[in-house]
């Protein structure tokens, strides 16, 4: 019997170390993009607009409770993709905690089918049932 990782366990480590290049500590957030062929077609974490100070290095610019300079990990993993031309249509996200409601309509919207992670953080109600009415797997990896 091989020792080998799951691809599930395999994606949510490299997501993990993703999350370390966080520049928000407020939640150090890694995601990956994954496609059918199991090749990682995209990778983000948290931190702010490229050429931008860091919350890491002037402090956090808050607003309702939010730090409003970061950009989520799904976002920055969905941008990337966009800005290069690459679809994302049918991929799967793996991501260190449970995404956001804007990062939900986001994933949602992109083409996502499918999201694994593994940190339940403020799960969205609304979230779940958007996950839900578009028949968008989602599942926690212990």
């Amino acid at each position: 019997m091989s020792n080998r990782k799951s691809w599930k366990e395999y994606f949510m480590e490299i997501t993990e170390l993703v999350a370390t290049r966080s520049t928000c500590d407020r939640a150090f957030v890694g995601c990956l993009l994954v496609n059918d062929d199991n090749r990682i077609v995209s990778s983000g974490y948290n931190g702010s607009v490229s050429g931008n100070p860091h919350c890491d290095d002037i402090g956090h610019t808050m607003r309702d409770g939010h730090c409003i300079a970061t950009i989520h990990a799904e976002i920055n993993a969905l941008l990337y993709c966009a800005k290069e031309g690459i679809s994302v249509k049918g991929c799967t996200a793996y991501v260190t905690h449970f995404p956001c409601l804007n990062c939900t309509k986001a994933l949602i919207q992109a083409g996502i089918k499918h999201i694994y992670y593994k940190n339940d953080y403020r799960i969205d109600d609304y979230a779940v049932e958007l996950l839900n009415k578009n028949g968008i797997g989602f599942e926690k990896i212990e």
